[in-house]
Order: C-alpha cells, then structure tokens, then sequence
C-alpha cells in the first residue's frame, strides 16, 4: 500500500508491504511519485523487487572505479580494461548509476563514434554492460542494463595487414640497438636490446604480446623445441612448436634475474615498437599485426587447419579459414 505526503514543496511517496521496510523516495510532482509507487508495488507483488537505494546515490565514476578496484585485477589485459573504462568515465561519469537510460548509451555511442572506429566503441560498450551486469548480480544495485536495449556498432573485420616487400628490412633495421653517440644521443634504432628479438620470435612464433612477455625460461626447452604456455589469453594451456629461426632468437639471449625471456613491461614493449615503426616509414602497422603476418606465412607450411590452430592457439577454426587462399585447379586435381 502507497502513501503520500507533501513536504518542502516536493511529494514523498511511501511504499509498505506486510513484513517488509518501507520504500520511500521523493519527487518533484505528485504524477510521478504514484507512478513510482505503481511500479514498485508490482515488483513487490510479482518478487522482483530490489532496493536502488545504492544505484541512486552511486554515479557511474564512482561505480567503475570500485570495478576497476575489485574485478579488473583478476582480469587478462587488465591494464587495456582499465584504460577502457576510464573513456566512459569521461563522458558519463557524473550521472548517477540509477539514471542510465538507454537514451543515454546511445548518446553516448554516438559521440564516440565521431572520435574513434566502431569496434572500439563495441568493446567499451560491451565492457561497461559488463560492470552494469556485474553490480545487478553481485552487488545487488537494483538497476537494468541500458546497453542491452540499444544498436550497437557493428564488429570491424579483423585486420589483414602485412609485411610487404623490404618492410620486415626495414623494422629490423629500426629495432637495431645502436646506443648513443658520443654527445649522449640516441644513435638511431633502439635503446632497449629486448625489442628486435621479442619481434623476431613474434614473427618466428605467431605468439601474442602478452604470450611472449610472460613467457619463462623454464618453460622452454631448445633441446626439443618447444616453448610451454601455461596461461594464454583465452585460459587454454599451449605449448608451441619452436622453429629453428625461433630457437636461433632465444639461444643467443642473455638470461635475466627474474626467469622471464623478456623482462620488459608491456608499454616500454609499445612505446619502442612505435617508435621503431614510425622510423621505418611504416604505415597503420601494430605488433599485433606480426601475428597475423606469422599465422599467413605458418599457413603456406601447415595446410592441415587443426594443426595451424595447435600452434596459433585459436579456438575458433573459422578465424584461421582467411589465412588460406587454396588453388581451385590444385583442389580439382585433388578431387580427381
């Protein structure tokens, strides 16, 4: 049963239920108020209510950064979800989490759209759902997911660029660790001796930044070629097959202190690497980009696409079908 009451100009609507706390909340009109009471009754007859006490008095800003705090740390990437989360904070971080709307994410889709390309606006989107579903579930907010109900962007294809000719010279000869000159200058190439050869066994490997940065050296054996991947990005263990251009790569590695093939952060890794590509000449090329360039190549050896996979470490066979582009004469022979 509602009842209603008029205080300081504003009308204060209050909910009872047999057994239960009262539900009270304030409005500007005596309309809404009834409205929120109908609405509120219905859930509290159906069962479905749960308070939003903590979803109104919660903006989004504050709602991401106990996200970022509790959850994110768990997270593979958690450093690309942070820097993520912290876009949408830009834009909607004042409003209070009970206020989103999906007039709101559209909004905001669409202003993201005219800064950045419509797969990043997917993953931000996507991510803050996410948050959106998380605090529903675990933290009991009370609230509905206003991304759910808009259009979302559609996903980009996956990026095909590669190496053409005298390039892959090119980005070597930039990753040269040449030290400084005698005035303290940094003598062309790279200062940090760790970036050609992560790129080389990238290259030699199809492995992923984060693959390779975590790699150890107990987890590699030269002797039998094969490189142990105990946590990959999809949560799969893998152990890849080591070429002898590989192996070459590591052999003449200095060992750090720590264990790993490669004690460098990840930024310092995309700070050189960008660095390099720009000395190079090189046009929208990223280190991502060398695992579809090694997968392209690894496709030319491997015909066989289960084996392709054992090596790549990708579950969805689909994604590896555009690495093969087959003769259809050769296949017709092949048919016989």
């Amino acid at each position: 049963m509602a009842s209603f009451r008029k205080r300081a100009g504003r009308w204060q609507a209050r909910v009872h239920q047999s057994g239960q706390s009262a539900v009270v909340k304030t409005f500007a009109s005596k309309d809404d108020a009834q409205r929120w009471a109908r609405a509120v009754e219905r859930e509290l007859d159906l069962g479905n209510y749960t308070p939003r006490t903590e979803a109104e008095g919660t903006t989004v800003a504050e709602l991401v950064a106990r996200y970022i705090s509790e959850v994110v740390p768990s997270m593979k990437g958690a450093d690309s979800e942070s820097y993520r989360l912290r876009n949408i904070v830009r834009l909607l971080g004042r409003m209070k989490v009970s206020a989103l709307t999906p007039t709101a994410m559209a909004s905001y889709r669409d202003k993201r759209l005219k800064l950045v390309c419509p797969s990043t606006v997917l993953r931000e989107l996507n991510s803050f759902s996410a948050i959106l579903t998380h605090a529903s579930r675990e933290w009991a907010m009370g609230i509905t997911n206003p991304v759910t109900g808009i259009r979302k962007p559609a996903a980009s294809r996956g990026r095909t660029r590669r190496l053409d000719d005298g390039e892959e010279l090119k980005l070597m000869a930039a990753l040269e660790c040449r030290g400084r000159n005698l005035r303290g200058q940094l003598a062309g190439g790279t200062r940090n001796h760790w970036i050609k050869p992560v790129v080389q066994l990238a290259l030699a490997t199809a492995m992923r930044r984060g693959e390779l940065l975590a790699l150890e050296w107990r987890f590699v054996d030269l002797e039998q070629k094969i490189a142990h991947l105990p946590d990959t990005k999809n949560g799969r263990v893998r152990t890849v097959p080591l070429s002898r251009a590989a192996c070459e790569v590591l052999r003449i590695l200095p060992r750090a202190i720590d264990g790993r093939v490669f004690p460098i952060t990840a930024e310092s890794l995309k700070q050189a690497f960008k660095r390099a590509v720009d000395s190079a000449g090189l046009e929208d090329f990223h280190f991502h980009d060398l695992r579809h360039e090694a997968t392209s190549r690894m496709a030319q050896r491997l015909p066989n696409l289960i084996e392709l996979a054992s090596v790549t470490g990708h579950q969805d066979l689909r994604m590896l079908q555009r690495y093969y582009h087959p003769n259809p004469a050769e296949l017709a022979v092949k048919l016989g």
